[in-house]
């Protein structure tokens, strides 16, 4: 089977051109079609919109680069630089997250625009362009993971986020015309839930009798810089841009005041870190799948990519086992490790129940996949195989715990300020978990919420009278209720590809 990657225009502005939007969701690409039917042609290269009529007609200059990407796959770009105008560096600016926590230079978002702002880009777009530019070392903090154990995140200096930005700007018109339908992980119009429908429809519509869920060991503490310059170096041949992208890999950490070097890893958090991240699997993994699909495999083969988290589905166990060994040594050459826990050939589709009942082997396993426990099963009206998808345990008990614990930071805020803030909570956890047939989990998770509010309404006072049933009637009916928001995969993905 052949699968051509058809990719589309997002372009950005040029010197003087007020920068276009980015574009909506339906214009961030195609994703996989994991059925192994012939690609459908979407809106391809909507222009920008113009300062004025006139110019309606010309192509900004990061539209060009895009369009050059697109015809000729194996064009190397000489000249880049020039794009990463003021112009790119001030929307760069307006993109990143005002809230975030600010890096070891201690500026926020808000107090590097608060004075002189044109100017202080002017003066970061100087030195960018004469060399004179220093990336700053990341500021490492740890966060906790739902297993317990602790995160690494590399916070950028506010300078170096702009510059990162506008940088993954101008690679990404490039980047994006390679990287294949089946990647979705940080990608412009692309989405968890985009992965969730591909991979629902490739396991219920494609042979698929074996998963292979693979999971990628420290995958961004153990990039290989050598490695990722030459991957970078295979369409990027403009000196200065290789230049800063080695800067930012090799600007080492900060922890507790002491600099450490990194000789292997990107930091993880930084602005650039899920571009280069999504360019290293893609020649590492992507690339060589997509052969081994249509060269090795014998049988039907699904594959789903979200940065370093992957789902294979395969129709022949033999093909997974000999994909699974030659991927390992495939991964050694390039620095990176499956983990070993985490990385699993399971049974699983259509007929997996039929089978392993057959030879007494109990229920077929499941697996995880972005917050999503997967489970074969069958419809309730027709009985035909679909695919349970319900919120993984360890997530849940996370985010629970997470609220637990700010509820006790707010024991002595008002009643209405914490109601507000529960409402926005459950709803915001709703809008992602809100998926067809997982209505049980959402309304667990709505009752431990109203639990965990009833006890600390009571703990705020020792003749507290709120009883279970006047807190339902008071306050707990007016966290969201519980809704399905997401309609079933095939209709999204056939909607998105129609045939």
């Amino acid at each position: 089977m052949s699968y051509k990657t058809q990719m589309h225009g997002s372009g950005e502005s040029y010197r003087g051109i007020v920068p276009a939007k980015q574009p909506n969701e339906g214009l961030g690409g195609p994703q996989e079609v994991v059925e192994g039917r012939p690609r459908t042609k979407e809106n391809e290269g909507q222009p920008n919109s113009r300062r004025t009529p006139s110019r309606e007609s010309e192509p900004s200059g990061l539209d060009l680069v895009r369009q050059a990407a697109r015809k000729d796959e194996e064009l190397r770009f000489t000249a880049l630089l020039h794009h990463v105008s003021i112009d790119l560096l001030r929307d760069s600016y307006y993109s990143l997250k005002k809230k975030a926590a600010p890096g070891v230079d201690g500026k926020t978002w808000e107090e590097y625009g608060a004075e002189n702002l044109e100017g202080r880009l002017a003066d970061l777009h100087g030195r960018i362009h004469r060399g004179g530019y220093r990336a700053k070392p990341s500021r490492r903090v740890w966060i906790p993971k739902a297993d317990g154990r602790q995160r690494p995140l590399g916070i950028a200096a506010l300078e170096d986020k702009i510059a990162q930005h506008a940088i993954g700007t101008v690679l990404n018109q490039i980047w994006e015309e390679d990287f294949l339908g089946f990647s979705y992980g940080f990608r412009p119009g692309r989405s968890q839930h985009q992965a969730l429908d591909a991979l629902y429809v490739g396991i219920t519509q494609k042979k698929v009798n074996w998963v292979l869920d693979l999971d990628v060991k420290s995958f961004f503490d153990k990039v290989d810089h050598g490695w990722m310059i030459r991957f970078v170096e295979h369409r990027i041949a403009d000196r200065r841009i290789v230049r800063l992208i080695q800067k930012w890999l090799q600007a080492g950490v900060m922890e507790e005041g002491r600099w450490f070097e990194t000789k292997e890893g990107t930091p993880q958090g930084s602005v650039i870190s899920p571009i280069l991240a999504n360019l290293y699997l893609h020649y590492v993994l992507d690339i060589w799948a997509k052969v081994w699909r249509e060269k090795v495999a014998q049988g039907d083969m699904v594959i789903v990519r979200y940065a370093d988290d992957a789902v294979l589905g395969f129709q022949h166990r033999s093909d997974a086992e000999r994909f699974l060994e030659q991927l390992r040594e495939r991964m050694r050459k390039f620095g990176l490790e499956l983990h070993p826990d985490k990385t699993r050939l399971i049974e699983f589709g259509r007929y997996a129940a039929e089978r392993r009942k057959k030879r007494g082997a109990g229920k077929p396993e499941t697996f995880n996949f972005l917050g999503f426990t997967h489970i074969c099963g069958r419809s309730r009206e027709q009985g035909y195989f679909t695919i349970y998808r319900k919120t993984m345990g360890k997530r849940m008990a996370a985010k629970l715990k997470d609220i637990r614990q700010t509820l006790r930071q707010r024991m002595h805020a008002s009643v209405g300020d914490t109601a507000g803030w529960l409402r926005s909570v459950v709803r915001g956890y709703f809008q992602y978990h809100a998926v067809p047939d997982n209505e049980a989990r959402l309304r667990a998770f709505r009752k431990d919420v109203q639990r965990l509010w009833l006890h600390q309404l009571r703990r705020r006072s020792q003749r507290s009278r709120w009883t279970w049933e006047r807190f339902l009637e008071r306050l707990g009916a007016t966290l969201p209720p519980v809704e399905i928001l997401h309609p079933w995969p095939p209709a999204r993905f056939a909607a998105r590809h129609p045939r």
